[in-house]
Parts: structure tokens; sequence; C-alpha cells
């Protein structure tokens, strides 16, 4: 008995070790220790229950003995342990409704420091954030928002400690990695920024742009420190041109001289910018700042065109940006971010004086070729005021309109042009309406094409082409250059072209226009069905195919205008693109008009050129083909001149196969049961092939 008392005792002391220790980890410090304890106290209280659970259930008999002797000491160690896993499940409830009170008060704070955060008071967000973490150690949200308030502090230290932390919440928390990567950036250690940011894409490849960003900044800033400290050992050294730029820049930097004064300073630092050293020196020197914060080139830059002094300032300062930034991706970065220069450089693009416009432009495009310049001018610019100012290059018939648009068409790739786009397009729509009343006669063809071009790219976008096809004054400009284009279309075929790819994205919204719109589009689009460019008709049925289900009465007008006969011709002579418009107005056609399926009949007599499309591979060639089958079936005794063909057999491979368009099985079987439905003989040949059984089979598969 004494050894089984020793037993219960070595036993109850190993129960104190082991919640002493839980104990100790629930007051830890650390947050991912104190998770750790927690767990194991919860799972070590479910085993005492299941345990006490047994025991109250256990009974033993023991008939050999009478009143056997008690052991006390047995039973107050298993008393003692009882009592103490009882205290102990009581305090893992009071720490759990602790942790919810804590939890409330803590994202509490978190709204707090937020609100503090967003209004750029940084300090007292740090404040609330801490007050935060002061009763939730294991929040990692407030670890990384701390971080990002210790950034705009300056504090990349304490901020890198705050990622720390968050990562020992979550080690897959991204947001940690790429503030941490921030701070190492601004410390300079380049490398381990590096490695954070590499981390993030192993945890999640969706945000490979984002970092993608991030590593160029890194390049961008690493490389712009080993030429500054180049430059500085080549100025100490007394390298001629270098102190040159040092001295000019001193000079520019006085205040309120004439404009000439500064026009003349600045053409010749322009000269002095051949190389990277110089150009590493005018920024370390702060050239953007003495340029772009000097009361007198700012007054010139508002007041160009009213002064010839003026004009030269403006332009010798834009000739020295392109010469400070060329192939410098710092110095464009240090330009773009220039307070004032998102409205400014739109501005003087768009100004009355030419030469002020074509310097604009050049830098514009020296930036855009890289695609950090493009992100520059996307993420710092006036993209409306950017856009109506590269669009009014339009009136110029020289090369200039052919460099705006060259720009126009960098950018338009961009996809953050592309959101951009949609989010102003409200504001932008009167200009890009005011392109299509440019008179074709008058401008850069090349360039007008190209603009239309982007137009209808941009019209790709559901959200772009739902605003412009409900913008009552662009649908009008539509009609209003279609005509002009009209009035020679040798001489406008390319903008006709290009303008007909716009209408096609255009009619995809066809019901939200109105019936007139859509019926002056059909006729102008089939008279172009009699030109001898093959371009202009395959749009030109493109663009019909996509009108003509807006209207009942568009469709008879294009049926009196012979429609049916020219798609016919098409789907002859035609290539794959130009047969799937065709067929696909002959589908609309005959779906609604008996005349259209009686047209159909009598050029296709045979129904050769149908049965052609039916054996085809292309899934949208042989769905059309069978809808407009189907609905020449309707047309008395038609049927007949099918009736020695392998008609039933080709319709029921579509019907029964596993076409990825559900619409080759539809209309192959409604086809199938029209034919069969017109003359019984059909019926009986589908009997033989087993049609009924492999279509009750297809029926299941597509429910299933």
């Amino acid at each position: 008995m004494a050894e089984d008392q020793e037993q219960d005792l070595q036993k109850f002391l190993k129960n104190v070790d082991e919640i002493t220790n839980l104990i100790q980890g629930m007051n830890s410090d650390d947050p991912v220790v104190q998770e750790k304890a927690i767990h194991e106290t919860e799972k070590r209280l479910l085993l005492t229950e299941k345990d006490q659970d047994e025991d109250e259930c256990r009974t033993t008999l023991n008939k050999t003995t009478i009143s056997p002797p008690q052991a006390p000491t047995k039973v107050s160690f298993s008393l003692l342990s009882e009592a103490f896993l009882v205290s102990l499940e009581k305090d893992a409830k009071e720490r759990a409704k602790k942790r919810r009170e804590n939890k409330a008060f803590a994202d509490a704070q978190k709204e707090k420091g937020n609100a503090a955060f967003l209004k750029g008071d940084y300090e007292t967000a740090v404040l609330y954030y801490s007050e935060g973490l002061r009763k939730l150690k294991d929040m990692k949200v407030l670890y990384t928002n701390r971080a990002q308030a210790y950034m705009k502090l300056g504090d990349y230290q304490n901020a890198l400690v705050d990622c720390d932390w968050a990562l020992k919440c979550d080690e897959k928390c991204t947001k940690a990695y790429f503030h941490m990567g921030k701070a190492h950036l601004a410390l300079k250690n380049y490398g381990a920024s590096r490695q954070c940011y590499q981390k993030i894409l192993e945890l999640d490849s969706k945000l490979q742009t984002q970092v993608k960003e991030c590593l160029n900044q890194i390049d961008l800033q690493e490389t712009a420190e080993l030429q500054e400290k180049e430059a500085s050992e080549l100025l100490n050294s007394g390298k001629n041109t270098a102190v040159t730029t040092k001295n000019l820049l001193e000079t520019l930097s006085k205040p309120d001289q004439i404009p000439l004064f500064y026009a003349g300073g600045i053409e010749i630092l322009t000269g002095m910018m051949t190389e990277c050293t110089e150009q590493t020196l005018f920024r370390t020197h702060n050239g953007f700042s003495i340029i772009g914060d000097n009361k007198v080139i700012r007054r010139c830059f508002s007041t160009a065109g009213k002064d010839t002094a003026e004009e030269t300032v403006c332009v010798s300062v834009l000739r020295l940006w392109q010469a400070v930034c060329s192939g410098n991706e710092k110095n464009q970065l240090l330009l773009a971010t220039h307070p004032s220069m998102g409205t400014l450089l739109p501005s003087l693009l768009g100004s009355r004086v030419v030469a002020i416009r074509e310097e604009s432009l050049a830098l514009l495009l020296q930036m855009a070729q890289t695609e950090s310049g493009r992100s520059l001018i996307l993420h710092h610019l006036d993209l409306t005021r950017l856009l109506e100012a590269l669009l009014s290059f339009l009136h110029f018939s020289d090369k200039k309109a052919n460099n705006a648009m060259r720009l126009l068409t960098d950018l338009a790739l961009e996809k953050r042009f592309q959101v951009q786009l949609q989010a102003s397009l409200p504001g932008v729509l009167p200009a890009l309406s005011g392109v299509l009343k440019i008179d074709p006669k008058v401008t850069n063809r090349s360039a007008l094409s190209q603009c239309i071009a982007i137009m209808g790219n941009l019209s790709a976008e559901a959200a772009t082409r739902r605003q412009m096809a409900g913008c009552e004054e662009f649908g009008d400009a539509c009609l209003g250059f279609m005509a002009k284009c009209e009035e020679d279309m040798d001489l406008f075929r390319e903008i006709m072209y290009a303008f007909l790819g716009l209408l096609m994205n255009l009619c995809l919204h066809s019901p939200s226009m109105s019936e007139a719109w859509a019926t002056a589009v059909s006729r102008r689009c089939l008279s172009l069905l009699n030109s001898q460019d093959g371009g202009i008709l395959t749009r030109a049925a493109g663009v019909l195919s996509r009108i003509l289900p807006s209207s009942q009465k568009v469709v008879q007008e294009a049926l009196r205008a012979g429609v049916v006969k020219k798609m016919m011709k098409f789907l002859k002579t035609g290539g794959q693109t130009a047969s799937h418009y065709a067929v696909k107005t002959l589908a609309i056609c005959t779906n609604s008009c008996h005349e259209a399926r009686e047209e159909v009949i009598r050029l296709d007599k045979k129904f050769s050129v149908l049965m052609n499309l039916l054996n085809s591979e292309d899934e949208i060639l042989v769905g059309n083909a069978a809808l407009c089958l189907g609905n020449c079936m309707e047309v008395p005794n038609a049927s007949s001149s099918l009736l020695k063909t392998d008609i039933v057999k080709v319709l029921l491979k579509h019907a029964g196969g596993d076409a990825q368009r559900s619409a080759v099985q539809l209309n192959a079987g409604i086809a199938l049961g029209k034919l069969c439905t017109a003359d019984p003989r059909f019926a009986a040949r589908l009997g033989e092939l087993h049609g009924l059984e492999i279509l009750s089979s297809a029926v299941k598969h597509v429910k299933d």
C-alpha cells in the first residue's frame, strides 16, 4: 500500500509541474507560447472530464474482504488533484472571458488607430495600436498597422520589430513581409528587402504584379545610391562638368531674376546633362526643387503664350527635364512625384504654344519607353486632362498627331489606364465624342485611325462599352462620322475599318440603343456590303449580326435590302470570320421571318451550303447552321430535298455529341425534331440509328 501511495504522490507532483508550466505559458509575453499553452490546457481539461466520467461509472465488488481498510492518503491525493483541476478549469473559463473582453477592447483601439492614421496623425495611431496590444498581445493586425505607422514616422527599426511579432502570430502574414520589405529598403538593406518580397511570392503567387513593382523599386534605389556615390567622388575629385553642374544650380537658385536669366542658365545646364554623373548631381543638389519651386519659372508656366520670354523659359525647362530624365529612372520618379506635376504636365501638353506642346510630348514619350515610366505617368498624372490633351493633337495634320497617338497606345495597353478610364469615363466621353466629330479630310488620317482603334480596344471592356453605348452624344457622333467616311471610302478605308471594329463592340449592347439608331447603323452597314474590300465587308457583316437582334423593324429592312442573298454569298466565298457573321445573320433572320426562310431555300435548294457548315469542326458555324436549317424546315416541302442525304446522321451526331457549346446540341436537336415532324421518313431513319436512345442519353448527360 505504501508503494501505491508513493506512485500516487509522484503522479500528483507530476501533474502539479505540468499545470505550473501551463500557467506560466499562459502568462508569457510571447503570443505564440501563450496560444500553445491555452491549447494544451483546453486539451488537458477535456481528458480530465473524460477520466472523471469513467471513474463515476466504475463499481468494484470485492466479496472476499469485509470492511476493507481505508486508504486516506490516496483519497486525499486524488481529491487534491481533482480540486486543483477544477480550479484550473475555472481559471481557464475566466481567462476565455477576459480574452473576449480584451479582443473587443483591442478591436476598438484598432479602429481609433486607423482613423488617426487616415488623418495623418501617426503618433496617435501608434498609441492606439499599442493600447490594443497591451490587452491582446497576439493580434497580428495591430502589429502590422503599428509597423506601418512607425514607417510613416521614419522609425524603421521598430517597424521591423513589429513585423517580426506579426510573423510570430502568423508565419504566413504577407502584409508583415510587405512592410518588412519596405522598412529594409528604407534602411538600405537591399538583400533583406528582396528576400521579404520573394517570400511573399512563395506564400501567394497572385501578388506577382505588386511584388514585381516592389522589386523594381529596390533595384531603382540601389542603382541610385551607386550613382550618387560615384557622382560625389567625381565632384570631390574636381571633375569640371561635375563642379559646373553644382555651380549652375547654385546660380539658378537665386530668386526674383528676370525670365531670360533663368532661361539662359537652364540652357547651359541642359548642355551639361550628357552623362549619368551630371544627372545624378542635378538630383542630389535639389535641381528639381530649384527649378520646380522657383516663383518666376512657375509664373512662366501659368502665363505662357502671353510673352515670348516666358515661352522661352517653359521650353528650356522641358528640354532640361528631358536631358535630366533620359535613361534615369530615379530622376523620372522625382519629376513625376514633384508637387503639382500631376496637373502641370497635362496642362503644358495642351498649351496654345506649339513648341511647348511638342517638348511636353517629347518628355512623356521618353518616359513611356519603359514600364516604370508608364507606371509613373499613370500613377501621378491627371488621366482625364492627359487624355484630353493627347486627343487634341488630332487637329494637327503632321507627325505630332502620330506621336501623340503612339503615346496614347502605349498607355492604353496598361491595365491601370483601363481601370482609371472606366472610373472617369463620364468626364472623358465628351472628348471621345469630339474625336468622331473631326473631319477626316483635314486631319492626319493614320493618327485618327489609330485613335479610333484605341477606342475600339477600350470598348472591349463591358463596363466601358456600356457607358459608350448609353451616351446619346457619342451615338450621334458615330452616325455622323460614318457618313463622313462613306463620302470617300478609298481615302478613308483604314479609318472606316477601325471604326467598324468600335461599332461591333458597341452593338454588343444593342438593347440599350434606340431603334432609330440601330436602323441608321444597319442601313449604312448594308450599303457597305457593296464594297470590294474584304476587311470592310467582314466587319460590316459583323455589325449587322450584332445589331439585327435589337429590333424586328431592323430585320425587316435588312431583308428588303437583300441581306440574305449577300450572306449566302459570304458563306460560299468568304473566310471563316465572315462565315461566322453571315450564318449568324441568317439564323437571326430565319428565326423571325418566314420570308427569310423562303429566300434561303430559294438560294440553296439542296441545302448544300448549310450541310457544308454542319460538317465543320467550328462549333459556332455548326450551331448557327443547325438553327437556320431548323427554321427552314417550317416551310412546307422544304425537307424533301434532304431525303437522299445523311442529314439525320449529321444532326444526331451533334445533338448527341459532347460539344463545349450547349447551343450546338440544342439547335441540332430542335432541327432534328422539326425534320422528323416534316416527313415521317426521317423519323424512321432516326429509329434505325437508335436516335431516341442516343438523344435520351445526351439529355441525361446535359442534366447531370
